[in-house]
């Protein structure tokens, strides 16, 4: 890929997804910009066994953007890396078409497993700032994951994940694209959630445990007058 085409690819993706551009030359000040486009030229290398100009690359763009992207992952069209700084990305990765990524996210492994040990996260993922994604499985499509979740286990399409370690809290079949509206914070909390359950849990009950004692008193009174009324009629 030519830069001229890539810088006008870009121009779109950031356009559309950061508010703070306000004019297309500001793409080259992006650090996305050039880890991405060191990212293409270092795979290229790295597809064609060049493994140390290949890694030299990597290098230089980690330590001019703070984002390090192995050579040997595989990165669709459209990727977002908002901020970026401690973006880490491992050689096993597959990532999809028009993937968001924010800053702190790790997209790794979990020891020295062999083989494909890192995931692979498909169409229209968004994945908040300090998310972890550890292991070899599949975050599907159009799927968000929250800030700071550490996931574990495979995501199917069109999920939320959230928490440590990350769980579904929402499935749809009809979910918008994460990159239309980008929240990051709207995200259900399962829990607050149960914490509400339980309140309301605890007043019924304590509601019912009341109600109870007055009838234990209550009863405890008539016995009282049932044994007086005896005394008076023996």
């Amino acid at each position: 890929m030519g830069f001229w085409k890539y810088f006008k690819e870009e121009v779109k993706v950031i356009r559309d997804r950061d508010p703070a551009i306000h004019s297309d030359s500001e793409v080259l000040l992006y650090s996305s910009f050039w880890a991405v486009f060191w990212y293409r030229i270092a795979h290229r290398l790295y597809e064609k066994k060049h493994f140390f100009l290949a890694r030299a690359i990597s290098q230089h763009a980690v330590r001019r953007t703070g984002i390090e992207i192995h050579p040997g992952a595989r990165i669709g069209e459209g990727l977002f890396i908002d901020h970026g700084s401690g973006v880490i990305i491992g050689e096993t990765t597959v990532i999809g078409n028009n993937v968001t990524l924010y800053q702190g996210v790790t997209l790794g492994g979990t020891g020295k497993e062999q083989g494909k040990r890192h995931p692979t996260i498909e169409d229209n993922v968004m994945i908040s700032t300090g998310a972890k994604v550890l292991g070899s499985f599949t975050i599907g499509a159009n799927s968000k994951i929250g800030a700071g979740s550490v996931v574990l286990k495979p995501v199917p399409p069109n999920c939320t994940v959230v928490g440590v370690p990350g769980r579904i809290v929402k499935r749809t079949d009809n979910a918008g694209l994460p990159c239309d509206d980008l929240n990051q914070t709207d995200l259900p909390d399962p829990v607050r959630d149960d914490i509400n359950n339980l309140k309301h849990t605890d007043t019924e009950i304590t509601n019912h445990v009341i109600e109870l004692e007055l009838e234990v008193r209550e009863l405890k009174r008539e016995l009282e007058r049932c044994r007086q009324n005896r005394q008076e009629g023996s």
